[in-house]
C-alpha cells in the first residue's frame, strides 16, 4: 500500500509539473539551474503528504507559490508539518512572482544567505 501511495504522489508532482501556473513557470526560470547562489531547486517535490512547489533539499528549503484558492488552515497544517521535517518553508503570491518577479529572487536569495550551509555528504567527504 505504502508503494501505491508514494507512486501516486510521484505521480501527481510529474503532473502538476507538466501543468505548472504562470507564476511557478516564471519563477522556475529565475531559480533553476542553480540561479541564486548555486542552490539546487527541484519542481512539485512529494514530501510527505503534500507536493511542494520548490525544493532545495540541500538546506532545506520549500519555497511555495500560492494562488486566491489557498485554505489558511491547510495551508498552516502543511507550513507546520514541513517544519517538523526539518524544512523552512516561504511563501509567496502568484501577483508578487508575476509582478515583481527580482523582489521575490532577492528575497529568496536572502532567505538562503541566512540559513545554515548545507552538511556536506559523507561520499564528498571520503568517508
Amino acid at each position: 500500500m505504502f508503494t501505491s501511495l508514494m507512486d501516486k504522489g510521484y505521480a501527481r508532482a510529474r503532473e502538476l509539473r507538466y501543468n505548472a501556473t504562470a507564476a511557478e513557470r516564471a519563477l522556475w526560470q529565475a531559480i533553476s539551474a542553480r540561479k541564486i547562489s548555486g542552490t539546487r531547486f527541484n519542481r512539485q517535490v512529494p514530501i510527505g503528504p503534500f507536493i511542494c512547489d520548490f525544493v532545495a533539499r540541500s538546506i532545506r528549503l520549500v519555497i511555495e507559490v500560492d494562488g486566491g484558492q489557498q485554505n489558511e488552515t491547510v495551508d498552516a497544517a502543511r507550513t507546520s508539518y514541513l517544519e517538523s521535517q526539518g524544512y523552512r518553508v516561504i511563501r509567496f503570491w502568484n501577483n508578487d512572482v508575476l509582478g515583481n518577479l527580482n523582489g521575490v529572487v532577492a528575497e529568496i536569495a536572502r532567505v538562503i544567505a541566512d540559513m545554515p550551509p548545507p552538511n556536506p555528504s559523507r561520499e564528498r567527504e571520503g568517508s
